[in-house]
């Protein structure tokens, strides 16, 4: 059986870190360069906030070559869809047939990536999608994976609740409105330790911070959000 060349999508948080752990496991897919997007203005992981020295300790831990894609601060969904399709181009160019995501359940981001990609001839795996969040969560946490929040939506959530560490008291403490696994942007996370790992990434909780962002096309305020800066 031949495996398919692929490249992941890392975002640096607990559902791609289980994703890639599910992928690495099957024997279709030969998972050999991470994929990740950074805002070009602060030099940090799209939305997560995470240094990139700090990405590059815990993709060197990984042991799987990294590419960054750069975006402006707040790209046009114009400049997005021209830049990925840019490095999406060069991914085809370099024999990748797969692209794989760590999405669960939010069906037009699917479709989106499967239109986008599909356009140039490379495929999609969603190794989680569809299944059940809350098993997830639990699943994530008995195979040993650690995590801790890096961002937060305030709408769900205060300061506090940035910089701890994933465990069962803490999922358990959630809002009934907000999902186990975060999948609808509640928040995020860093994976900093587990199977797929070579060795724990060694981090400090730093400044925390809140920052507003417009939404696009709306009349609603923006969404606010508590980051939590992890020094390493």
């Amino acid at each position: 059986m031949t495996a398919y060349k692929t490249y992941f999508n890392w975002s640096t948080g607990k559902d791609s870190a289980l994703a890639l752990y599910y992928l690495l496991q099957d024997k279709g897919f030969s998972v050999d360069k991470l994929v990740t997007t950074v805002n070009s203005a602060f030099n940090r992981v799209s939305m997560h906030g995470i240094r990139i020295s700090l990405l590059k300790k815990q993709v060197a831990a990984l042991g799987i070559p990294l590419s960054l894609i750069k975006l402006p601060e707040q790209p046009s969904m114009e400049d997005y869809n021209r830049i990925m399709t840019k490095a999406t181009n060069q991914l085809k160019k370099d024999d990748y047939s797969y692209g794989a995501f760590g999405d669960i359940l939010l069906e037009d981001l699917k479709q989106y990536r499967e239109k986008q990609l599909g356009n140039q001839g490379i495929k999609t795996a969603f190794p989680l999608w569809q299944r059940n969040t809350s098993e997830l969560m639990q699943e994530f946490l008995d195979l040993g994976f650690k995590a801790v929040v890096v961002c937060a939506d305030s709408k769900h959530f205060s300061e506090d609740f940035v910089g701890r560490t994933l465990d069962e008291d803490l999922i358990a403490s959630l809002p009934e409105e907000v999902d186990p696994c975060g999948e609808n942007g509640e928040f995020h996370t860093f994976c900093f330790d587990g199977p797929i790992f070579k060795n724990p990434i060694e981090f400090e909780v730093g400044e925390k911070t809140y920052r507003e962002y417009p939404k696009p096309n709306s009349i609603d305020a923006a969404s606010g959000f508590w980051f939590c800066d992890l020094l390493g």
